[in-house]
């Protein structure tokens, strides 16, 4: 598994565990993407695709090497600011990668007393 946060286009923080690739790094550099373009996670963004009896990579007209609408990526916005960066994760089934970092972020925003809503 690989892990990354962004702000903007800064990388805040990588790790790659073991077993890890540099595959994971391109899957989240592709996941990232969507959560730039679209202000939603990966995973939501290609829930709606598939909800429309269609697939990210039929109708949305974007690169595949590029743009991945699979789970994973997350996006980070803050009241007043709107999305200013990102949490990635590579290496897990897509549906598990959106939980990872979903629960990682509860789990932050629980420590500090914040309100997701």
């Amino acid at each position: 598994m690989a892990i990354d946060v962004r702000r903007g286009a800064q990388q805040l923080f990588h790790c790659a565990l073991p077993g890890s690739s540099a595959d994971n790094d391109a899957w989240i550099d592709r996941k990232r993407r969507v959560v730039e373009r679209y202000g939603e996670s990966s995973f939501l963004v290609g829930a709606r695709f598939r909800a429309k009896g269609t697939t990210f990579e039929a109708s949305s007209r974007l690169d595949p090497d590029r743009y991945a609408a699979h789970g994973g990526s997350f996006p980070i916005g803050v009241e007043g600011a709107g999305v200013i960066g990102s949490v990635t994760v590579s290496g897990l089934p897509q549906a598990e990668d959106h939980a990872l970092v979903v629960e990682a972020l509860e789990r932050l925003l629980s420590a500090y007393g914040a309100d997701a809503g």
